[in-house]
């Protein structure tokens, strides 16, 4: 009796471990994708990179960076032509450096020197003036100065910064260089660049003076965070190169790049003069960060006036960025949630000097997949006959000898191999043996009211807790609805009052917002400032969670009239408030680090929440919300403000302003929205003239920055026509 509840016992647990082994090599297998065990992987990797990453400066690469300091030497950004003139030639000829590559881009000609004014006037109104013209033409080459940063360029090996673009519309323009090869060289190791559609390049003028020209595009994991980038992409067939490799290959004076096919477990290279750089099957390469600080910045204004000493960048390769606010670009990376670009670039130039881009092996996944079966099957049959004790020390032991190969392998090889997944095994297989037949249920309600009583309201907690397994904090994806809101010109009544004043302000505004978004059946993410953030469908799933956070957002611009009486009763300002609403598929669950985390939402949609909050101002409106959002709402009316790409997004969106319930809407407000479309559709239509009457005709109803916005944009096409490819698409540049 005793052997069979025993062997009961053992097949029950070998069961659901061979049930669990199963599960990661399904992950492995890419048969499917856990979520959980992709994030492990990438926190392992991250971990790898900070512990064994070097810790000195590379003095090889140097960062000359438009700063705050420059800026206000030299001007706002773009800078006169001349003056990137004057920086080259400085970085060439006084400082004598390897190479130079520029992260930024020069698209357009130069207006800057008033030379294409005084050509029109030669052309023109003083065109019989014999004087004029020759001054003019005395005068021209000072002037000219795309032709000095030509010729500037041409004093040493420059590199300049261009992009690709990857989806319509297609937009070409500039010089592109030279490819390195054919796409098919690579295609034939396996290699698949990522395609593009179209590209933003140089002026030809300064691309033909230029040693040559690469790509700065970057690119980002599934969860947000820069580990690889691409060191090849393809356009029309042909492969062109990153601005790290290209740069590097300046620096080193190497002649063209060799593709050396996979050999063993080593993976497809590229060869510069014997420094190798492994690729991934999309021609990516693992970014070899370093410690913080590990560049060496100069301000561009040092530079150009000779401050900087000639032993910082004498011989050394020349990355010119920019760490400015406004003009930077933010990277989150393993080594740093802030990462200027410009350093990513850096990085990735020091690891090809030095030989360490990671690599990851060939037949990983096969490797991957004998490591959990082996361990899984091993720990499945010793765990159910083993004890506690002697289960802990196999489990620790396992764990650590995974863990010692994988880092010998990563520090002495530069090799990475993945590891969650193995990890997983062992420890959830030493869980799920622990804890069978044991189950927890003795203070669901106190653990869910624990997690969640901070973001929702309590009757909602209580319903919770009515059925607990459903509700975590694990992260997970799905269809949501966020919202954000921002008081406006918040900027300028914090410098009317006193701190504890302005305090006091805030608590009264952002418990009654509060108290509207729980009323509605929101989730409080997080205050940041005067600004609320708050989704809808998590951690309780809700059917109608777009039509609950559009009538919050109503009810959040109504509540304003019964909260700014108030504000005033006190000597305080009325507020007024801009409202954004998104719906999409988003990330939700506990984020953050060791330190402090935040049960919150993560997505492109969440950020396109935030774009709409911040265009209300341009509209004059209180509310604006995505198509997704309005097609979530069919009991709801709203008036079509505009079709936009907002900053960071290339695809179109249209955006809305929500009315409120069709059936309780005045039919004098109805008749607004449907005139204001028809005048929008002749706007569409470039019928100007139509849609000027109607417009005017809507400020009968009232004088609203809406129509005002359409009146400008009206005049403005009248007498300067969109091209034929003009699909009314209003490009937004600002956040």
């Amino acid at each position: 009796m005793n052997l069979n509840l025993r062997s009961r016992r053992f097949l029950g647990q070998f069961g659901l471990s061979l049930l669990f082994i199963l599960l990661l090599t399904g992950h492995v297998g890419q048969v499917y994708n856990l979520y959980f065990v992709a994030k492990l992987d990438a926190a392992l990797y991250d971990m790898k990179l900070r512990v064994f990453h070097p810790k000195t400066v590379d003095e090889r690469v140097v960062i000359v960076d438009i700063d705050d300091k420059s800026l206000k030497e030299i001007g706002r950004w773009p800078w006169p032509r001349v003056e990137v003139a004057k920086l080259t030639h400085t970085l060439f000829s006084q400082y004598g450096v390897a190479a130079v590559g520029y992260d930024v881009i020069f698209s357009e000609p130069d207006q800057s020197s008033g030379l294409p004014v005084l050509e029109r006037l030669a052309q023109g109104t003083l065109a019989g003036d014999g004087g004029f013209a020759a001054s003019l033409t005395r005068i021209r080459p000072q002037l000219d100065y795309d032709a000095r940063l030509a010729d500037a360029l041409a004093g040493g090996p420059a590199v300049l910064g261009y992009y690709f673009s990857f989806v319509p519309p297609v937009e070409t323009s500039g010089q592109l260089p030279p490819a390195l090869f054919p796409c098919a060289q690579v295609a034939k190791q396996g290699i698949t660049p990522r395609h593009s559609v179209g590209y933003n390049a140089n002026l030809k003028r300064l691309q033909d003076r230029a040693a040559g020209a690469a790509f700065f595009n970057m690119d980002a994991d599934f969860d947000g965070v820069a580990r690889r980038m691409p060191v090849l992409m393809e356009y029309a067939g042909q492969c062109y190169g990153s601005l790290a490799f290209l740069t590097a290959r300046a620096g080193m004076g190497s002649g063209a790049p060799r593709i050396v096919p996979a050999q063993g477990v080593h993976p497809t290279a590229l060869d510069l003069d014997g420094l190798r750089v492994p690729l991934d099957a999309h021609a990516n390469a693992l970014v070899p960060y370093r410690a913080a600080n590990a560049f060496a910045y100069i301000s561009a204004g040092d530079v150009l006036h000779g401050r900087a000493p000639s032993s910082s960048l004498e011989g050394r390769i020349v990355l010119i960025g920019s760490t400015a606010p406004g003009i930077m670009d933010l990277r989150v990376t393993p080594v740093s949630r802030m990462l200027p670009g410009v350093e990513i670039h850096a990085s990735l130039i020091s690891g090809i000097l030095d030989g360490t881009v990671k690599w990851e092996p060939v037949g990983v996944r096969t490797m991957e997949l004998a490591s959990v079966a082996i361990a899984g099957l091993l720990l499945a049959a010793l765990l159910p006959v083993i004890s506690p004790l002697w289960a802990a020390l196999v489990t620790l032991g396992l764990g650590l000898v995974l863990a010692g190969g994988d880092f010998y392998a990563w520090s002495a090889w530069n090799a990475q191999i993945p590891l969650a997944a193995s990890l997983l095994a062992v420890l959830g297989l030493f869980v799920l043996n622990m804890s069978y037949g044991f189950f927890v249920e003795a203070r669901s309600k106190a653990q869910i009211t624990k997690l969640f009583g901070q973001y929702i309201p309590p009757e909602l907690v209580d319903e919770m807790a009515k059925d607990p397994a459903r509700y975590s904090l694990r992260g997970e994806s799905k269809i949501m609805t966020v919202l954000f809101s921002d008081i406006v010109g918040f900027t300028g009544i914090s410098e009317k009052l006193e701190a504890a004043q302005l305090a006091d302000m805030l608590n009264l505004y952002l418990s009654a917002m509060t108290r509207i978004v729980q009323e509605g059946r929101g989730t409080i993410d997080k205050y940041i400032g005067d600004a609320v953030m708050a989704f809808w469908g998590a951690p309780m799933s809700d059917d109608h969670h777009a039509r609950d956070a559009v009538l919050a957002a109503l009810a959040m611009q109504k509540g304003l009239l019964e909260l700014n009486p108030r504000l005033e009763a006190r000597g305080w300002p009325a507020v007024k408030i801009g409202v954004g609403v998104n719906t999409g598929r988003m990330s939700v669950g506990n984020m953050g680090s060791e330190f402090r985390m935040a049960y919150t939402v993560m997505a492109d949609a969440v950020n396109l929440a935030s774009r709409l909050e911040a265009l209300t101002r341009q509209y004059g409106v209180g509310v604006l919300v995505g198509e997704s959002t309005r097609a979530e709402c069919p009991d709801l009316s709203f008036q079509m403000v505009d079709r936009v790409r907002v900053k960071g997004k290339d695809i179109p969106v249209a955006i809305y302003e929500p009315l409120g319930e069709t059936a309780a809407l005045p039919p004098e407000r109805l008749k607004e929205a449907f005139l204001f479309e028809d005048a929008y559709a002749d706007y569409l239509a470039r019928r100007w003239d139509e849609s000027e009457i109607k417009l005017m005709q809507l400020g009968k109803f009232s004088q609203r920055k809406l129509y005002q916005v359409y009146l400008d944009r009206v005049t403005h096409f009248r007498f300067n026509p969109p091209s034929p490819e003009w699909d009314g698409v209003f490009t937004h540049t600002t956040k």
